[in-house]
């Protein structure tokens, strides 16, 4: 059991943060009085809740996959539903890759074609 500042610490966030996935439903820390108390359950929900942020993940699929985690003590239909979340993920990021790449060649050629135009034409000006 672990009041927030000592979870927040814990998990290398801020209590606003703790008190924000509060708000959304996504953990529900124990009250005793004002004070918020972390069990081990909500702690583990906030890793999982982190960790989905930092794949991308929404906030909404966050809780479903959540959800299930509730539903589904064997984990079974978790496991799945995790599956699929996780292809899908990374086919966004693949091509959120290559339209990164695309750009990025497009950006040197750019700038290959620039500096041939400055050697083509010397002379003017220099501004850095």
């Amino acid at each position: 059991m672990l009041g927030i500042q000592e979870a927040a610490t814990q998990l290398g966030v801020t209590m606003r943060t703790l008190r924000f996935y509060e708000d959304k439903g996504l953990i529900a820390p124990q009250r005793v009085g004002t004070t918020r108390i972390y069990s081990r359950r909500e702690v583990g929900r906030m890793q999982l809740i982190l960790r989905g942020k930092r794949l991308g993940f929404s906030i909404r699929e966050i809780a479903e996959f959540l959800d299930l985690y509730d539903v589904d003590p064997e984990h079974h239909v978790q496991v799945r539903q995790l599956i699929v979340k996780v292809s899908e993920r990374m086919k966004d990021l693949k091509r959120q890759r290559q339209a990164i790449e695309q750009t990025l060649d497009e950006l040197s050629s750019i700038e290959k074609q620039a500096k041939a135009w400055l050697r083509d034409h010397p002379g003017g000006p220099t501004h850095g």
